[in-house]
């Protein structure tokens, strides 16, 4: 009877361990709050970007205290206002915006400020930067100087000109073409013979470039905004049969620009690093919602890419 009293206690004994343990930890877990940040790209499809938003979600993923929501506003500011609004009712520690268009962004700034929900820009500023706890970017003016210096040497600092412009009114539009009109200015004999936008896109990138051949323009340098539309001009120029007499720059060191640039079809491109700003973007969102003090302005410098480089860059994305 002793016995059977024994085995009985041990076995109570060994059950309430197990259920003490699996309260307490149902306990812990419900007392964990994660950090929620909703992230508004402005545009899914644009390629930068997108190896941009690949690395912020790489970081996230290895924090086990963050939940990060990702939505495209499809290149349109009405879109990506109500996204924005959406991550205010559903109540996110922090709200991350690259803006479609830094004039339209003010409502952004004004509702999460009515709605005490702090916010921060990637890419391009705001309108209303002061509102915003911080803006990450890199130097879209000093990128397009390193490449038109180069370009302007190629062209032994004489020639002319065609600048393919990103998206009008976007804050990397506006800087990159003041870039290029900065050093250009500087030399001379060099002039500004066609300066159109191709949305950051290599497909009107091709069809500007047609155009401007079948202009009759002289051209003896393209200066593309973004590695997208150097791309698609360098495909216009090649099936035109001028492949070599027109030099092509552009911006961003894609890995597709890299091979580009090894083959001697593209002159040069400039390194963003898309790593460092994704992960920028997440730890500084991080820091706003702990209460922590953060940098308000964040500017990373570029590096240019000539073709000697490539490999050395390529290596980059492989890591």
């Amino acid at each position: 009877m002793k016995k059977n009293l024994s085995i009985v206690l041990i076995i109570v004994m060994i059950t309430s361990f197990f259920t003490g343990c699996a309260v307490k930890t149902n306990t812990t877990s419900l007392n964990t709050k994660k950090i929620k940040i909703g992230v508004c790209i402005s545009d899914f499809n644009d390629k930068f970007t997108s190896y941009m938003t690949n690395e912020t979600k790489n970081y996230a993923k290895s924090l086990n205290d963050v939940e990060v929501v990702y939505v495209d506003s499809k290149n349109d500011s009405n879109t990506e206002f109500s996204h924005v609004k959406t991550f205010i009712s559903q109540k996110v520690d922090v709200i991350v915006v690259q803006p479609v268009d830094t004039d339209l962004s003010q409502p952004i700034t004004d509702s999460a400020k009515a709605a005490k929900v702090p916010i921060m820009s990637i890419g391009r500023p705001f309108e209303n930067q002061n509102d915003a706890a911080a803006y990450v970017s890199s130097d879209s003016k000093q990128s397009a100087k390193l490449q038109m210096e180069y370009l302007a040497k190629k062209m032994h600092f004489k020639g002319n000109v065609a600048i393919m412009m990103g998206t009008m009114g976007q804050e990397q539009q506006r800087l990159r073409t003041q870039g290029y009109h900065d050093v250009i200015a500087k030399y001379p004999d060099m002039k500004i013979v066609a300066e159109q936008t191709a949305d950051w896109d290599r497909a009107k990138g091709t069809a500007l470039m047609e155009e401007w051949l079948q202009s009759g323009k002289k051209i003896d340098a393209v200066a593309a905004s973004n590695d997208e539309m150097a791309i698609g001009a360098l495909k216009a120029i090649e099936s035109a049969g001028k492949l070599g007499k027109i030099t092509v720059g552009g911006i961003d060191a894609t890995p597709e620009a890299l091979n580009y640039l090894k083959s001697g079809k593209l002159a040069v491109t400039v390194f963003q690093n898309a790593t460092e700003l994704g992960q920028c973007n997440i730890k500084t969102a991080v820091k706003i919602a702990k209460g922590e003090n953060v940098e308000k302005t964040v500017i990373f410098s570029n590096e240019l890419v000539a073709p000697k480089d490539a490999d050395k860059y390529m290596a980059k994305w492989n890591k």
